[in-house]
């Protein structure tokens, strides 16, 4: 069944309201009818199926039909920070990221960043970023939209830091040396309801400089197993690797 995120909550009696794009695609993609059954998720993750009951030219309007208890997010918070890639690789981390269980996710202006900000571009290109992560939201029927912002400089991810007390950075050095607790150790010691934040480098990783930085403000390196991972493969094969700690083997 089809899901939408709505922008309000649900009053008693009042029908849900579907415009903007979700309506686009509930009645010229999927040419949704009066009676057709769809999923709608509120603000506060709490997901419905309603019924359609009518069809404007530009909004749908719904009644409730039945709560839907279900757990569809990760037991813990985890942000994924990752330093500007070339090309769209960056689009498939928030896409795959989502399907994943990621909560927030923070481009970095890194060291060895190829790419360079266009801030003129910038605005609609977190814009696309934000509509890749709803729609991979909506396809992997989870109960919240994971949040995209716009690149920041090492210095704010620090700042971002702050608000999660569990910290990594993947690093290519601690993976050549055959480092393999620090990972394992953050998973065990973390709890349901933890937040964690790990950071993951551009092509050519982390620079050494970076690497201090992080590590004087509180981040503990960390390397992802024996082979060096592509920077759109490491935050994906982190976010299966927690997936499988919180949700498979409890």
């Amino acid at each position: 069944m089809q899901r939408y995120f709505v922008n309000e909550q649900l009053e008693d009696g009042k029908s849900i309201k579907i415009e903007g794009e979700d309506f686009h695609h509930l009645s010229r993609v999927m040419r949704m009818e009066v009676g057709d059954h769809v999923y709608a998720v509120f603000p506060n993750g709490e997901t419905a199926e309603v019924e359609i009951e009518h069809l404007s030219n530009d909004y749908a309007l719904a009644f409730l039909v039945e709560w839907i208890h279900d757990k569809k997010e990760l037991p813990v918070d985890i942000a994924i920070a990752s330093g500007l890639p070339k090309g769209d690789k960056f689009e498939l981390v928030i896409q795959k990221g989502t399907e994943l269980g990621a909560s927030l996710f923070v481009p970095f202006h890194a060291d060895r960043s190829i790419v360079k900000w266009d801030e003129k571009k910038g605005e609609k290109k977190t814009e696309r970023w934000s509509k890749i992560a709803k729609e991979a939201a909506e396809q992997s029927h989870r109960n919240r939209v994971p949040k995209v912002i716009k690149p920041v400089s090492l210095d704010q991810l620090i700042e971002i830091g702050q608000d999660y007390p569990f910290k990594l950075y993947a690093y290519e050095e601690e993976a050549k040396q055959g480092e393999k607790q620090a990972f394992h150790q953050v998973l065990a010691d973390m709890q349901p309801g933890d937040r964690l934040l790990i950071v993951f480098g551009p092509e050519g990783g982390i620079s050494d400089k970076e690497a201090e930085k992080l590590r004087s403000h509180g981040y503990t390196p960390c390397g992802l197993g024996p082979r060096i991972l592509r920077t759109e493969t490491a935050p994906l094969y982190a976010l299966s690797a927690i997936s499988y700690h919180f949700e498979l083997m409890r």
